[in-house]
């Protein structure tokens, strides 16, 4: 059963005219004015079918009803009040909930995660990984990391990271089995695939090459497996930029030739608009453009 509640406003108005008792003062603290608040108290004696106020040449005073309401009116008003500044202050701090994709949450984000840590010692970081498109309004998620176009419809969305595709492949490589001195001596090695990536066809024709069998090798349905087979050593991989900038930095794997291309999708950062304004969701929304500008 709906709940029969006065308006809020003409509450308001009463608690303060009922504490000084005086619409001229209730009126200064509202921030309204004077023929304001006494509107709105007529208005609630009207919606409540009695007088709250004996009104008097200069004077005012609460009548036997107003009396008995105003405890429960400011009793309900402060559990109101702190009920909103426990809601403002969880949202400055608190648990911060991320969704992203599993490759670019193990690969980028969770090697990065300390520094936000250090910077917001009072935000607790839940990550969820997963490929499925938030719903933010059945998911408890307050901002999603995403591969794809950018085109996610009542989202605000921004590009955090675009990237290339290039061969990658574990350092020894270089040094034992067949050469790898150029894309054609990718025929020789074990392909490694991957379900996000350009695919090999498209890569080996970019690089003018006809006639290669590019089905060939291991297949996985995530970039952090493929990349981890290539740092073991299973073959090679199309990389994607942004998720082996920390490993070929770190020496685990090496770019091989000039052969490029640019990706079509890029990382995006997105969540319904009134999102980004609130404090915790900036500061981490802030901190990861910071992050992709220190990215190679």
């Amino acid at each position: 059963m709906p709940r029969r509640l006065p308006p809020l406003n003409a509450v308001r108005a009463f608690d303060a005219a009922a504490r000084h008792l005086s619409f001229t003062k209730a009126a200064e603290e509202l921030h309204v004015t004077q023929a304001a608040v006494s509107h709105q108290i007529k208005a609630l004696e009207e919606w409540l079918g009695l007088p709250l106020f004996r009104r008097m040449n200069r004077a005012l005073a609460l009548t036997e009803a107003g009396q008995s309401y105003v405890p429960s009116v400011r009793e309900a008003l402060d559990t109101l009040a702190q009920a909103t500044e426990k809601l403002i202050r969880n949202d400055s701090t608190g648990p911060l909930t991320i969704s992203a994709m599993p490759s670019f949450a193990s690969k980028w984000l969770v090697p990065r995660l300390m520094r936000f840590q250090k910077r917001h010692p009072d935000l607790d970081v839940r990550v969820q990984s997963t490929t499925q498109i938030v719903d933010f309004t059945r998911q408890d998620v307050d901002l999603a990391i995403r591969f794809g176009n950018g085109h996610w419809p009542d989202l605000q969305v921004e590009r955090l990271l675009t990237e290339d595709i290039f061969p990658v492949g574990h350092p020894s490589l270089l040094k034992n089995g067949p050469p790898l001195a150029c894309p054609e001596d990718l025929r020789h090695h074990t392909l490694l695939h991957d379900d996000y990536n350009i695919s090999w066809a498209v890569w080996f024709r970019a690089a003018g090459i006809d006639g290669a069998d590019v089905e060939r090798g291991l297949r996985f349905d995530d970039s952090s497996f493929t990349l981890q087979a290539a740092m073991s050593g299973h073959g090679i991989a199309l990389a994607r930029g942004v998720l082996v900038a920390d490993d070929i930095a770190a020496g685990r794997l090496v770019r091989l030739f000039d052969v490029h291309m640019p990706g079509s999708l890029a990382y995006y950062v997105a969540a319904p608009p009134h999102y980004f304004s609130r404090p915790k969701v900036k500061a981490f929304r802030d901190w990861l453009f910071e992050e992709a500008e220190r990215t190679p």
